[in-house]
């Protein structure tokens, strides 16, 4: 017997999952960009000094974004509630690896990471399915 936590989520086409896809990747691009062009001096830099690098590798942040995007709106944006958790997964994935094999990766890095990962998955996830609603 399916309940509502069990039942599987409505079809995702190929046209839903990338009106899904850029319902997600609009609102995410626009938080990132805030926090990264706002944290970039204010935590990263302080805290990984050297590790960083002056520019970001651009084929490098596409893959990441493309994938990203693709599993979120797979993933989360037909299952609400569950955008907090993927994006917490996601990081915590890349900044808990970090912290068990890099020697002198801070805590509050994964820390503030991991929050924030939560928060604008959780966001670009709402927005995707408010978007894929409206798309009908």
């Amino acid at each position: 017997m399916n309940t509502p936590d069990t039942a599987l989520p409505p079809r995702l086409d190929l046209r839903r999952f990338l009106h899904a896809w850029l319902g997600v990747a609009v609102p995410f691009l626009a938080l990132d960009a805030l926090w990264l062009s706002t944290m970039a001096t204010r935590l990263y830099r302080p805290a990984l000094g050297d590790l960083m690098v002056e520019r970001f590798d651009l084929l490098a942040a596409l893959a990441f974004y493309g994938l990203y995007f693709t599993g979120v709106a797979w993933f989360v944006v037909l299952a609400p509630g569950r955008g907090a958790l993927f994006g917490l997964v996601a990081y915590a994935t890349y900044d808990l690896t970090n912290q068990a094999t890099l020697r002198g990766w801070p805590w509050h890095v994964t820390a503030a990471d991991l929050a924030w990962g939560a928060f604008a998955t959780a966001v670009a996830s709402a927005c995707g399915r408010w978007w894929l609603t409206r798309r009908r």
